[in-house]
């Protein structure tokens, strides 16, 4: 993937006014936007709270606000920024599992990320690590951003403005609040966080006394003793709410999507940024992830699946894919979503170096790639019959996959199909992982046994320069010679009886890829297999 974008065609600029994919949809807001605010550029922003490292979520986001932004950018000459922009003020407020040193962690909870030694052992601290961990994150896939971080923004004064507002508008920002909130929390609240001159830590704590002409507030710090402080230069923080609102504020933000768990969120903060003096931003609010249950996924629960783990089986192009299609709708987000997708962004990318500028501008791979699909991204092999040549040949050497490929593709190598070959290692990792632990081999009864000698037979004695649809068809015809309810039945028996699975490949498609020789030994393989051990 790459952030960079190319010059914009006139023809796709006249097509975009209309175009019914959602990027351009949100991209239209933004221009409507521009009519009644007129800007010298626009700003896109993502959030990250950095207390653990990047997700899959985390690259959904970005991944989506730069489609947006780039249909942007096809609409309209006016330019844009994208900011990632890191929480790393927030309290640290608990040690988490995964990190190493959770003592020297543990005696600092509370205090600013940024203020949290780091773990690891090569960072200035815990915030630093993991916004590092952040931008490399971000870089590893080319997106096109501006970091921006809280502890510096507070602390050099980019904040100062609002943060002096927050404090004239007091009493505004907690008449939106305190509804919102239980009769304990309520006494307690304050939309700002005073951190302690003495023990460091960010204070959920009433404040005392308000200065707005000041501009500082007064609060019984850890130990009981008044304490005076100015809301600028970092001293103080604000509640999350108030953050984001003054935020948007603060830095002019046009854009900003975020979760379907947010919108009650989205709509205080909008609140309060109106009587900050600010516009909120446009954006919209996506559908969370499903786990392979139905149920929503939760990084405390671990029960998703990670951006490592996608990316062990599958290309970024395909979780950009997945992150592309129906985000107002609630997806599962498991492993057996991912074979689909890779063969989908195939099929889509194959579909738009070949469109038309009408049809291509409305394909998911037009967005995943900004406009200029890659032709050297494209496979001549589908995912799903990399997978069954790797089911069926058992090997972990890629040159053993590359034998039966180089006859399919005849002069097809690794160093000119580089798509290919990570497919043929993706293919591998995912048979290992999913397909061969949950392999079960069934007997053929009487029909199904006939049926597959009939084919065996054909294919030894049969011609062996047929296409892949003609293999397809003479299957096709063995099947309709035997007694089955219906065809679908003589491929699954195919399936369960030879691959061990429910499901499995379009068989000419296969045959031509693995041989016709080399298929009826596997036939015979199946139909000699021990009953007992099946």
């Amino acid at each position: 993937m790459t952030d960079q974008a190319p010059p914009v065609d006139p023809t796709f600029r006249a097509l975009a006014a209309t175009a019914k994919a959602w990027p351009f949809e949100e991209a239209r807001k933004l221009l409507a936007r521009l009519g009644t605010r007129p800007k010298a550029d626009v700003l896109f922003e993502t959030g990250y709270g950095p207390s653990g490292l990047p997700h899959i979520g985390t690259f959904g986001e970005v991944a989506r606000t730069t489609m947006v932004r780039h249909a942007f950018a096809t609409l309209s000459d006016v330019p844009s920024r994208l900011v990632a922009f890191s929480d790393d003020m927030d309290g640290l407020r608990k040690v988490p599992d995964n990190i190493p040193n959770k003592e020297l962690v543990a005696a600092h909870l509370g205090k600013p990320l940024t203020r949290v030694p780091d773990p690891f052992g090569k960072f200035e601290s815990f915030g630093h690590h993991n916004n590092a961990m952040l931008r490399s994150f971000l870089d590893r896939f080319g997106f096109e951003y501006e970091f921006r971080s809280a502890t510096d923004a507070y602390g050099e004064g980019a904040f100062d403005a609002q943060l002096k507002a927050v404090l004239r508008h007091y009493d505004q920002i907690m008449a939106v609040m305190l509804p919102t909130l239980g009769a304990e929390r309520r006494a307690t609240y304050s939309p700002v966080l005073p951190i302690s001159p003495k023990s460091g830590r960010v204070l959920q704590v009433p404040l005392v006394e308000i200065n707005a002409e000041a501009g500082t507030v007064v609060f019984r710090d850890e130990d009981d003793t008044l304490t005076e402080v100015p809301v600028t230069g970092g001293h103080v923080k604000l509640q999350w709410k108030a953050d984001w609102a003054m935020r948007w504020v603060a830095l002019d933000v046009d854009y900003e999507m975020s979760g379907k768990d947010l919108i009650p969120t989205h709509k205080l903060s909008t609140q309060i940024c109106r009587i900050l003096g600010g516009t909120p931003p446009e954006g919209f609010s996506y559908e969370l992830f499903l786990d392979e249950n139905g149920e929503k996924i939760s990084k405390s629960r671990g029960n998703g699946l990670t951006i490592e783990e996608w990316l062990r089986y599958a290309s970024p192009e395909s979780l950009a894919l997945y992150m592309y299609l129906s985000p107002r709708k609630a997806k599962r987000l498991f492993f057996d979503v991912i074979p689909r997708h890779v063969d989908d962004y195939n099929d889509h990318l194959q579909a738009c170096l070949a469109e038309e500028p009408a049809r291509a501008i409305e394909n998911p791979a037009w967005h995943i790639h900004r406009g200029t699909p890659v032709a050297s991204n494209l496979s001549p092999i589908s995912f799903g019959l990399l997978l069954n040549l790797a089911s069926v040949v058992h090997s972990e050497d890629k040159a053993v996959l590359w034998g039966f490929i180089a006859r399919y593709v005849p002069g097809a190598t690794p160093a000119d199909h580089p798509m290919l070959d990570q497919m043929v290692g993706y293919a591998m990792a995912y048979y290992q992982d999913f397909v061969k632990p949950t392999k079960q081999f069934r007997a053929p009864d009487a029909v199904e046994r006939a049926a597959l000698e009939a084919l065996a037979d054909w294919l030894e004695s049969g011609p062996t320069d047929l296409s892949a649809e003609g293999l397809q068809n003479e299957i096709y015809e063995i099947g309709k010679r035997f007694a089955f309810a219906s065809l679908r039945d003589w491929f699954k028996a195919v399936y369960e009886v030879v691959f061990g699975q429910a499901q499995g490949p379009r068989l000419g498609s296969f045959v031509a890829l693995y041989g016709t020789s080399e298929m009826a030994v596997l036939l015979r393989a199946a139909l000699a297999r021990d009953p007992a051990i099946v």
